[in-house]
């Protein structure tokens, strides 16, 4: 709509001044500082914590619910493939291109203009709930500097909208992440005797059963449980029987299982010791009856689950991903987004929260 052309080319353009302003994770204070100004030059104040930027409804009404917009500013690191400089925005054909541009700077920055719309420009039109906008640092590194820091910060929460790109799809439910060690223990000899104990061999059974396990539990949203074993680490020199062989696993769970409840399944099935890196990136979900839920499918939205890691699973309140861009071009090369993808999804933001 022409008379909302000014808040998409804002965006727009924060979003060229974010890409020119590197924040890879945990360097993210130079484009903390920019969001900050921003926000601050619409007349709204705001609060900081590490990297994290947020801002409150100046109508705040304790008595009414309250919904987080979130998006994250920091990015990954670019890849070598990369044929444009990824600090350099640039607009070819109404596409811009950078680094964080995709992920998830289009929804961070749209997101911002919906909060300005409904809470500085548009106090006219009738809201029944409160608006927390919050820039979150470290997002791709879950970092203990980041969204953990801001949420104890904030108002109680009762829904999050996450500007996560999902090509303005509502993704109501997200695999969770759990990186178990897996321990064999043996014990070492000549490997031209008959000494020892071999930490491979006492490993196999292991291998075989995380290889084979199925979690029997299966998501309708996100599917089974995925567990994968990603390294295997044993033996120092071939004449050594050796007396240790350590196995990584990554752990996808779904919403049936909470990761300590994976860590206890795998714990009673295998011989090896198991240790957890963390439990706290669970699975995260919302009920498809929610009424931000039921206002996307009216819109002609169409839900959806999410393989990828996002903030949510640090939050403890319902929430779902819905924002512009494709996560298939995450964390690539000359990654970009669409600008009618920015404007579309002002406007559809708009009719979610009007």
């Amino acid at each position: 709509m022409e008379q909302h052309k000014q808040y998409t080319e804002e965006a727009v353009d924060l979003l060229s001044r974010l890409i020119a302003t590197p924040s890879t994770s945990r360097n993210e204070t130079e484009a903390a500082d920019l969001m900050e100004q921003t926000i601050r030059s619409y007349g709204i104040d705001t609060h900081r914590e590490a990297n994290n930027v947020w801002a409150i409804d100046p109508a705040f009404d304790e008595n009414r619910e309250t919904i987080l917009l979130n998006a994250h500013i920091d990015t990954v690191k670019p890849v070598k493939t990369w044929t444009r400089d990824p600090f350099a925005p640039t607009i070819e054909d109404g596409v811009l291109y950078g680094l964080g541009s995709n992920d998830c700077g289009g929804g961070l920055v749209t997101l911002l203009q919906v909060f300005r719309y409904f809470c500085i420009d548009h106090t006219d039109i009738p809201r029944h709930y409160n608006l927390v906008y919050l820039a979150s640092s470290e997002e791709e590194v879950s970092g203990q500097e980041g969204i953990v820091k801001a949420l104890p910060l904030l108002p109680k929460i009762d829904v999050a909208i996450v500007g996560e790109p999902t090509g303005m799809q509502p993704a109501i439910a997200e695999k969770g992440l759990m990186v178990l060690d897996v321990i064999a223990h043996g014990k070492s000899g000549h490997a031209a005797r008959n000494e020892g104990v071999n930490a491979i061999y006492e490993a196999l059974d292991d291998m075989v059963w995380i290889r084979d396990y199925k979690f029997p539990k299966v998501s309708p949203l996100l599917g089974p449980v995925k567990m994968t074993l990603t390294v295997v680490n044993a033996g120092t020199q071939h004449n050594v029987v050796p007396d240790t062989c350590t196995m990584l696993v990554d752990i996808r769970s779904n919403e049936h299982y909470t990761n300590e409840e994976i860590f206890e399944i795998v714990r009673q099935n295998v011989r090896s010791e198991v240790k957890a890196h963390s439990f706290r990136l669970h699975s995260s979900h919302i009920d498809p009856d929610h009424p931000l839920v039921r206002r996307c499918v009216a819109l002609g939205m169409t839900p959806y689950g999410s393989p990828t890691l996002s903030d949510q699973s640090l939050m403890s309140f319902p929430s779902f991903k819905l924002g512009p861009g494709e996560s298939s071009r995450s964390h690539s090369a000359d990654e970009f987004i669409k600008i009618s993808e920015i404007e579309d999804a002002f406007e559809k933001y708009i009719s979610l929260l009007s």
